[in-house]
């Protein structure tokens, strides 16, 4: 079960990732348009999850093979994002242009990094860790 959990995750996230580089490349870079359609996006919020998409590229990795920094890379990307929503929320207070939709997407993108982070400890770091100290 574990290993279809993982392999589960590691697939999804590699999705998540895909998906996170296609957009947020293409609005840095202006592809297809995407710039003009995506309103009054926040280039740094924008730039900061187009790092994370390659971070979750190297998780996909580490959850497929079962590695233990996978944790620590996911929490490092939950610290990129916590930082990149509280500069979006200052942004907003400092009567900054934004979509509501940006907000939404900076939340639910949190939680899913979260939620990639805990599969990972419980799975991985944790089970290592007994595994460890069991021999």
């Amino acid at each position: 079960m574990k290993n279809i959990i993982l392999k589960t995750a590691a697939f999804a996230i590699g999705l998540f990732a895909l998906l996170t580089l296609f957009m947020s490349g293409s609005v840095i870079f202006d592809l297809f348009g995407i710039r003009a359609k995506e309103g009054n996006y926040v280039l740094f919020v924008v730039v900061l999850n187009f790092i994370c998409g390659f971070l979750y590229l190297v998780a996909a990795y580490g959850l497929f093979t079962q590695k233990r920094w996978t944790t620590r890379l996911l929490i490092a990307a939950v610290g990129i994002l916590v930082v990149s929503f509280l500069g979006l929320l200052w942004h907003i207070n400092s009567g900054g242009i934004f979509e509501m939709g940006t907000v939404k997407a900076m939340l639910f993108r949190i939680s899913i990094t979260l939620l990639f982070s805990g599969i990972s400890w419980y799975y991985i770091s944790k089970n290592k860790s007994v595994e460890a100290a069991s021999r």
